[in-house]
């Protein structure tokens, strides 16, 4: 534990921690308004659009990769 010496050392001490606190909320602040914007339904709505157009063009790269082909199934009798 700290030993002051003088109630300036003190006085110097509880500022600094009280702008450290400062400091600390507008983290939180930050932190919780990044978080509302990436759950917000555009950006959720951007990511499973994304999502999706990646995971198509992974099926696509592999089928030209490995030849694979789509079997379309005839409807006609």
């Amino acid at each position: 534990m700290k030993e002051y010496s003088s109630f300036k050392e003190i006085d110097r001490d509880l500022e600094i921690l009280k702008l450290q606190m400062q400091i600390d909320k507008e983290e939180i602040k930050l932190h919780l308004n990044q978080t509302k914007e990436n759950l917000s339904p555009i950006s959720l709505m951007g990511s499973v659009i994304g999502s999706i157009a990646k995971k198509a063009l992974e099926l696509k790269l592999a089928s030209k990769i490995f030849g694979v082909k789509r079997v379309i199934a005839s409807t006609k009798k």
